[in-house]
């Protein structure tokens, strides 16, 4: 199907915006966030490449957003050494095309894109064009000849009617040909091969099997036609849409006119009942039945019977029958009543359960899909999508008489054949795409290659965007690579803004990336410059002061940390700076050129900070500038003192990198050892000189293409409390034996526990869990919704639970959760 490719959270940097929010973007940055890249080694992206078979897998280096597909084909020629015009690649079920940009298929971050090689054009002998036309194209990359079951499939057709296909084809006036139980026009009962049930229905004609020795035989001689090889061409009489039907002597037999008795029935005894598999109080279809149980008390009758369905020797048990008065005997083989007897109509189940159909009530489920009216069946349409009808005059707009093609959709049902992307097209323009500036910008700089337009892989989920505070399993000292991966650790989410908060309800958290001169940084406080007041048309990150910072938008939500009442004139001061709102800070590389406590590379989470207060004043550039006090207050000991030193090594903390960053940074640097490029002089193995920002003095960047020692890392240590609420959880001692055995990994036992309690219905570690009898863990919410879907089995083995099964909430699993990610439950 065609249309626009799932949103999957790429590229969500979002370029396009001018004004006071991308001031907050680029003001507390002062820099694109890809300038964290080492120049000329990762500031680039990579994807991944495997063939459709899945045996062969490579990434694809140096590439960038604005790469075009003819570009990536050429890479992946020198790769796979598979020529351009024999790829065929695809992303996310499209087919790429030539023309567009990688960032036309929203193609992200170590991606997988898929290629299949096209099949050589094989010269072949001169052979007919009957033959060239059996073969299949061989540009679906799979070209093979037509198969001999393939090439024999029409000669099949037979075989199908005699499993219960009607046959389409016109019958002629059929004579009696003397053999078979029944004769044209008897009136017998058929019995459905995919059910099981027996409608009425009447022998049009009567035909045998074609012998293997037919063609040797005399047809002068009489010969006895075995009744098995009888068959047997009916139609039902309620049903005429199904055509003329070819059954086996087997599944057609007299027709059921006598109805017996309650003294009449006896225990064993196969009798033709009614009987609705679905709702068995209901009236359904007629089925054979072996009575069972035959009880009668002074108000009911009841029976008790095993209903037969075919001669397979499928039944269903315990049945119990509602229509006692309504039993027929199944009559004796060849005893057929002749058309003119005419004998009683039984009566069916309803085809519409809606309106059991009643010819006086209006239906949108077996009549008109708008109005519900049954009146004009003639002209009314079949939706061959839905299967609703609906009147031709009911349409809008209307349609004056039935369309002549073979296949017909609602309105509701019908894709626009201009918004269907078919393989081979160009991708239809996107109007979000349309209106961001670097769209319209006239600029050749290729923007695609920074670290901040790849867009997050994943999202952090255990707690909500809004959430206050640390988050679980990251402790201070945590370092990354590029602000991304901040992001998708959820620690900071904005991908290039330095603040992030609401304007109504509090700044969540904060970069400290250097943006302002006169921002000071003793450590353990800092002095911080608020956002806005610059010129960012177009698509620019950052420029100079030009006008006056107000408190709005990301300002204001600075302030409302500060426990004081909100004054956008002249500030406020807390009075007890601890009770205010904790703002997480990251420190970035880029301000180590204003201050010693900044990292030597990435970024790193250096812990909680309160809002001591927050003054306007007159910024260095002359216009009106906000300024913050933040101090520490975080019971972890900072990343730069001796014991915050010691603890990373003892949790493990290195630097994170993306996944595959690393073979990139190797496999650029073994290109330019071969293409003997000087374009930064190396001092020796590994290392690299770069001028600093300042400009003048050098600094020596360790490369991280070296393995890291490994060190042994700290336990996690749980508390006695903890301890004791694991050990009472005896519901799912099994899963926390598991978890258990990951407390040596450190802060890695997070991730066990939020992999080992992950509802399988959300996907987010469970919330008031409910623990089945199956041992699965579920939250209440998603449980309570498959419950009213009349789903009452266990989400994950398909147990069934019972629909009167008590959920109860495991308070035991959801204290010990609730203290391993304080806060995951908010908005949920």
């Amino acid at each position: 199907m065609g249309g626009r490719p799932p949103r999957t959270g790429l590229f969500r940097a979002k370029l396009q915006r001018a004004g006071e929010r991308r001031g907050a973007a680029a003001g507390r940055s002062a820099a694109p966030a890809s300038s964290t890249a080492t120049p000329g080694r990762s500031g680039a992206m990579w994807i991944q490449v495997r063939t459709m078979d899945g045996r062969e897998t490579h990434r694809v280096d140096s590439l960038s957003k604005l790469t075009k597909v003819e570009g990536l084909r050429q890479r992946i020629h020198q790769v796979f050494g598979v020529e351009p015009h024999r790829q065929r690649l695809f992303y996310r079920g499209k087919q790429m095309e030539d023309g567009h940009s990688l960032f036309d298929y929203s193609v992200g971050l170590n991606d997988i894109v898929q290629l299949l090689v096209r099949q050589s054009p094989a010269v072949l002998p001169a052979v007919s064009k009957e033959k060239d036309s059996e073969l299949s194209d061989t540009d679906s990359g799979c070209g093979s000849g037509q198969s001999e079951s393939d090439k024999s499939s029409h000669n099949g057709e037979g075989a199908m009617e005699l499993e219960g296909q009607p046959s389409t084809a016109a019958q002629p006036d059929w004579t009696d040909p003397g053999f078979g139980l029944y004769k044209i026009n008897d009136l017998v009962d058929a019995r459905d091969m995919n059910m099981g049930a027996w409608f009425e229905a009447q022998v049009v004609n009567v035909t045998r099997k074609k012998a293997a020795n037919d063609s040797c035989a005399d047809p002068d001689q009489q010969t006895t036609i075995p009744e098995e090889d009888v068959i047997y061409h009916v139609k039902y009489e309620d049903y005429p849409e199904n055509g003329v039907v070819e059954l086996s002597s087997n599944d057609v037999r007299a027709r059921a006119r006598t109805i017996l008795k309650w003294h009449q029935l006896e225990v064993g005894q196969v009798v033709m009942v009614n009987y609705n598999p679905d709702e068995p109080k209901e009236r359904g279809f007629w089925y054979d039945a072996e009575i069972l149980q035959k009880r009668e008390t002074k108000m009911i009758k009841e029976i008790n019977a095993k209903i037969l369905l075919g001669d397979a020797g499928d039944s269903l048990n315990d049945c119990t029958i509602t229509f006692v008065d309504e039993i027929y005997k199944i009559e004796e083989p060849g005893s057929a009543c002749p058309l003119s007897a005419s004998p009683l109509k039984r009566q069916n189940g309803p085809v519409c359960k809606a309106c059991k159909d009643n010819p006086n009530k209006t239906c949108r489920i077996c009549a008109c899909y708008i109005c519900g009216g049954k009146q004009d069946p003639d002209k009314q349409l079949m939706c061959d999508e839905c299967d609703m009808a609906f009147h031709i005059y009911c349409l809008n707009p209307p349609l004056s008489s039935i369309p002549d093609d073979e296949d017909w959709y609602c309105p509701e049902c019908r894709n626009d054949a201009s918004e269907v992307v078919l393989a081979g097209e160009k991708l239809k323009e996107s109007k979000k795409k349309q209106k961001m500036a670097s769209a319209n910008s006239s600029s050749r700089r290729d923007w695609g290659k920074g670290m901040a337009c790849v867009g997050r892989t994943k999202e952090c989920t255990i707690v909500p965007s809004n959430h206050y505070g640390p988050i679980p399993g990251i402790p201070v000292g945590t370092m990354w690579k590029f602000r991304v991966q901040v992001s998708e650790s959820g620690v900071h989410r904005p991908h290039v803004a330095g603040i992030h908060g609401r304007s109504n309800d509090g700044a969540y958290s904060l970069v400290l990336a250097g943006g302002y001169e006169d921002d000071i940084d003793h450590g353990n406080s800092f002095t911080y410059t608020g956002s806005g007041g610059r010129d960012l048309s177009g698509n620019k990150r950052t420029a100079e002061q030009s006008c006056d910072q107000k408190l709005t938008n990301m300002n204001r939500a600075l302030a409302l940390n500060c426990s004081a009442p909100i004054n956008d004139k002249n500030g406020a001061e807390a009075k007890d700076w601890r009770a205010g709102k904790p703002v997480r800070v990251v420190r970035n590389v880029k301000g180590g050129k204003h201050s010693k406590y900044a990292p030597v590379e990435g970024n790193r989470y250096d812990g909680i900070y309160k809002v001591v207060k927050y003054w306007p004043e007159t910024g260095k550039s002359g216009f009106l500038v906000w300024r913050y006090l933040l101090r520490r207050d975080d019971d972890e000991p900072a990343p730069w003192t001796k014991e915050g030193k010691d603890r990373m090594k003892k949790l493990g903390l290195t630097m994170q990198y993306p996944e595959g960053y690393l073979e990139a940074v190797a496999n650029k640097d073994k290109e330019k050892e071969n293409n003997g490029d000087d374009e930064f002089d190396t001092p020796g193995k590994g290392k690299r000189k770069r001028k600093s920002a300042g400009g003048g003095e050098e600094k020596v960047i360790n490369s991280p293409t070296g393995t890291p020692k490994k060190t042994k890392v700290e336990p996690y240590k749980l508390t006695s409390q903890q301890k004791s609420l694991i050990k009472s959880d005896e519901a799912n001692e099994k899963l926390w034996n598991e978890v258990l055995d990951a407390l040596k990994d450190g802060p890695k036992f997070l991730n066990k526990v939020e992999e080992a309690f992950l509802c399988i219905c959300c996907q987010e570690v469970v919330f008031r869990p409910v623990t089945t009898v199956c041992q699965h863990n579920v939250c209440k919410d998603c449980l309570d919704r498959s419950f009213k879907a009349d789903v009452y089995s266990c989400p994950a083995c398909r147990y069934d639970l019972g629909k009167n099964y008590t959920m109860q909430v495991n308070e035991t699993l959801q204290t010990i959760l609730t203290q391993l990610f304080p806060g995951y439950g908010n908005g949920r």
